[in-house]
């Protein structure tokens, strides 16, 4: 009886497969029909509110970030990953875990919203990004701007508790 059941058996694997290829296809073709860059009209879930947030020109919503910005991420983002893969395989699977819940740990440690921002040391430390000598460190600090509005502090607050939508702070006039 065992040996008349597994040729079925064996049909029904192939079929489930074969759905499945068919299934990855579909998705691949209308992914490949959709245009490749979609610009993000919504922030938080919620339309541009022009009357808290102000307007915004027509170039920021049209011109995507600089090729070589994306290219930066990507790499980065693959530097990671396999950076995440070589202490995977040295000291064990745990450890990346354990790396990632410190990372959100030391990622929720946040000033409430206002005119001092969270400078976020303690994951700098962690991630190695203190190190780092960027622009933002020797330039002038956009928050010194003229054009720089302040922060509302019960708008920062309910969007950060999930009562209100929106970005925390609108940054710019």
């Amino acid at each position: 009886v065992l040996l008349l059941c597994l040729p079925a058996e064996e049909a029904r694997r192939r079929k489930r497969e074969d759905h499945r290829r068919r299934k990855k296809k579909k998705k691949k073709r209308r992914k490949a029909m959709e245009s490749p860059k979609k610009i993000a009209h919504e922030i938080g879930g919620v339309k541009r509110d022009a009357l808290r947030f102000g307007l915004n020109g027509v170039k920021s919503d049209i011109v995507g970030s600089h090729p070589l910005e994306s290219s930066y991420e990507s790499g980065k983002r693959s530097h990671e990953a396999t950076k995440r893969t070589i202490i995977g395989h040295t000291y064990g699977s745990a450890l990346p875990l354990k790396m990632d819940m410190d990372r959100q740990i030391l990622s929720r440690f946040q000033r409430p919203p206002g005119p001092i921002p969270s400078s976020m040391l303690g994951l700098e430390v962690y991630t190695g990004a203190i190190d780092n000598f960027g622009f933002e460190d020797y330039l002038n600090d956009p928050r010194d701007s003229e054009t720089f509005k302040p922060v509302d502090f019960h708008h920062g607050m309910e969007v950060r508790l999930g009562i209100s939508k929106g970005p925390v702070a609108p940054s710019f006039m």
